[in-house]
């Protein structure tokens, strides 16, 4: 509870419950599992393990619950869970099946893969989130787009503009971001399998075979293993910050028009303790807010990039600590932004 967007204070401001569960420790374990279940079913239609044990894990993981603290003390002592993971879906499974747990992969395949499929829907909530908000800006535009507003360059007064200037500087890079997402989804989508070093040696010519399958059973793209190869997740990073700058941009704009006090309407807005006239742009300035702060994470994700040799314990962690905060950020920009749409009376001058 020390990263805002899950305090239980500062969550009422920053929080974003959808996106939460879909990156929480349960949907991680159950996606893990997910992973190992099509693994084993893979590897039982192609002949690597034996369709009994493919079966018979198939059936164990269908109800299986890992011990928490046991995947703790295991990812303190290994660095991963899977390991500890592993050795408890062996145990389950039990004799003779259980040495076909986990066949021909690694610990970076599983948390990858589990990650994809959490960034999928992940993403999928974003772009619905996307679309409604470039619906709610053209709406706005519709509404008062006729209105006169002075436009201001470096902060000063210019020449006049009307709303819908403004209005389509707001809506255009959600629309282009939307646009992105399918390039992004494209490239990131896909799964993550190359055994111990990437060079799936367990499985002699059946390597490529192994993966298709694997891949169709988790409904990813089939890609060549990419473990020190993180441009998909530095891409994928780019792109919330794009969003989440875009909508700054969006809640920089209100602010200052509130500032001016004659080009905005707002209904509601945060109090002050000391001064009761005042209606504070609370959600204007969360959104510059959340589009600074995946700025400066986007360089942390660039520093992930350097991954030394076939794995990097050091880049991969670093991984962990930035990207699910990046796509907190992403979808609690939505949800503020959603609201503050929601939030404007009218903008601009009516037209006598």
């Amino acid at each position: 509870m020390i990263a805002a967007f899950d305090n239980p204070l500062l969550s009422g401001l920053l929080g974003d419950e959808k996106m939460a569960t879909l990156l929480g420790v349960e949907a991680e374990l159950a996606t893990m599992l997910r992973f190992e279940k099509a693994l084993a079913d893979a590897e039982g239609a192609l002949g690597i393990v034996p369709a009994a044990a493919a079966s018979a894990i198939g059936r164990v993981l269908d109800n299986f619950r890992p011990e928490i603290h046991a995947l703790r003390d295991g990812t303190e002592r290994d660095g991963v869970m899977v390991p500890e993971l592993v050795r408890q879906i062996r145990h389950a499974v039990g004799e003779p099946h259980s040495e076909h747990v986990h066949f021909g992969a690694t610990s970076q395949d599983v948390i990858d893969t589990a990650m994809i499929l959490r960034i999928r829907a992940c993403i999928d909530l974003l772009e619905e989130r996307l679309s409604a908000l470039v619906v709610a800006f053209a709406d706005l535009g519709h509404r008062f787009g006729d209105r006169p507003l002075m436009a201001r360059t470096r902060m000063q007064a210019a020449i006049p503009i009307s709303v819908a200037d403004r209005v389509t500087s707001w809506r255009e890079p959600l629309e282009r971001h939307h646009e992105r997402l399918q390039s992004v989804r494209g490239s990131v989508l896909v799964i993550q399998f190359g055994g111990a070093v990437g060079t799936l040696e367990k499985f002699a010519n059946k390597g490529a075979a192994i993966r298709a399958a694997l891949a169709r059973r988790l409904s990813l793209g089939d890609a060549p293993q990419w473990h020190s190869q993180r441009d998909r997740i530095a891409e994928l990073a780019n792109w919330l910050s794009l969003v989440t700058g875009g909508l700054g941009k969006f809640g920089q704009d209100i602010a200052l028009m509130a500032q001016a006090g004659d080009e905005l309407q707002r209904a509601g807005g945060g109090s002050s303790s000391a001064m009761a006239h005042k209606r504070n742009p609370i959600d204007a300035e969360m959104l510059v807010t959340l589009a600074r702060y995946n700025a400066v994470q986007l360089s942390g994700m660039h520093h992930a990039l350097i991954h030394e040799q076939e794995r990097s314990g050091a880049a991969w962690t670093l991984e962990w600590l930035i990207l699910p905060q990046m796509l907190m950020a992403a979808g609690a920009s939505t949800c503020v932004a959603d609201r503050l749409v929601r939030t404007i009376a009218a903008i601009g001058s009516k037209v006598d």
